[in-house]
């Protein structure tokens, strides 16, 4: 028996020693003694609201130095809109310390997302999208091809005067892309930069037809093109084939 009471004792003496420590952490108590009085963001922020980024981290700063839990806040900041990634510590006596890197639109993906410079795609709504981005659209597997070709197509296209304004691949994996004075150029599965490049090298040749537009060229041809022009022609369009002889 008295070994009995040797345990209950010991059992107590355990207990009131780790409950303390248990409602502590668990924000049970000493949210007043251990406060979180001071929020210091770091990061270039620009679109990041201050507003939002204290009231999603403020539920979980009550709770106090020992009781925040850090994970649980970090998902609060990177819900936030524009928040591409975030990082949140505690730094002793009472200062949570949040680190957060803004989404940088670098285009339109789709008709209601955006991909960031990292390659990140996100939601596009509640952010306020910069104007005369491009516009992506294709299997969010593929969009580094697609940023590397939209790269080296404006710089085919850059010494006429151009540039691009939309990139598509579809599910079969053919190229779609249209320029900057509306011509729609249809590009196909295979070689694409080297399509692009032929034609870009022969555009300043067969953009002087005076008093047309073109409005649509067909690149998926071994040694030339195929062209749809607007404008002599009302209500139709007139269609040219043309070669390369390089």
């Amino acid at each position: 028996m008295n070994a009995f009471l040797r345990l209950v004792a010991w059992l107590l003496a355990l207990t009131l020693v780790i409950l303390p420590v248990v409602a502590v952490i668990q924000g049970w108590a000493g949210a007043e003694r251990w406060p979180l009085r001071t929020l210091r963001v770091v990061g270039d922020l620009e679109r990041v609201d201050d507003r939002q980024l204290q009231a999603a981290l403020m539920p979980h700063a009550q709770r106090g130095f020992f009781a925040v839990r850090l994970a649980d806040a970090q998902a609060a900041v990177a819900g936030l809109p524009w928040v591409e990634r975030a990082e949140v510590r505690k730094q002793w006596p009472d200062v949570l310390v949040v680190h957060v890197v803004e989404h940088r639109p670098f285009a339109w993906w789709g008709n209601d997302r955006l991909l960031s410079e990292r390659g990140r795609i996100f939601a596009s709504k509640g952010v306020a999208v910069p104007e005369g981005l491009p516009r992506f659209d294709g299997p969010e597997s593929r969009s580094a091809d697609i940023v590397a070709l939209y790269n080296e197509s404006r710089a085919m296209f850059a010494p006429g005067g151009l540039d691009v304004r939309t990139l598509r691949i579809d599910r079969r994996g053919s190229w779609s892309l249209t320029l900057s004075n509306g011509a729609e150029l249809l590009i196909g599965r295979d070689d694409a930069k080297l399509r692009l490049a032929r034609f870009a090298r022969l555009l300043p040749q067969i953009s002087t037809r005076e008093g047309q537009r073109l409005d649509r060229a067909d690149l998926r041809y071994t040694n030339g093109f195929a062209l749809r022009w607007q404008g002599l022609v009302p209500a139709s369009a007139v269609a040219t084939q043309v070669q390369d002889k390089t």
